[in-house]
């Protein structure tokens, strides 16, 4: 006489044993390689600053820049009131020195501190020469 075996116990032992001889008998599988596509690049360089223009330091171009001073200081440097410090006839070593304070924060100002980060040094020179010139 045959003795039947379950069905699932047959399955359950045979996926066990070739579970146990397959771990042992298999190797390790390479890693796949890195496909171009999927590679890392490094970034390209970035770009250089832009240039600007340089600084218009014709006459027409400094009295230009001494205009946006008139709001405070008055046109050409002449301040109405004495409330604000008027710049005409100032010494131009001064005036571009307490300049370089301002643009350092060295100097305490409300505005002049932000105001004077927007010239470069040849413009404040040249505004310092105009506002020198300035009659008061």
């Amino acid at each position: 006489m045959k003795i039947k075996q379950p069905l699932f116990l047959i399955a359950g032992i045979s996926t066990l044993v070739a579970i146990n001889v397959g771990a042992g008998a298999q190797t390790p599988t390479p890693a796949p390689a890195a496909s171009p596509i999927l590679a890392i690049k490094p970034l390209p360089a970035p770009p250089p600053p832009p240039t600007f223009a340089p600084a218009n330091l014709t006459p027409l171009g400094v009295r230009s820049l001494a205009a946006n001073c008139a709001a405070c200081h008055g046109t050409n440097g002449n301040s109405v009131g004495g409330a604000i410090a008027g710049l005409a006839g100032m010494n131009k070593e001064y005036l571009a020195g307490q300049m370089k304070l301002f643009k350092e924060g060295k100097r305490e100002a409300t505005l002049m501190h932000q105001i004077a980060k927007g010239y470069s040094d040849a413009e404040v020179a040249a505004m310092a020469d105009f506002f020198a010139a300035q009659k008061k």
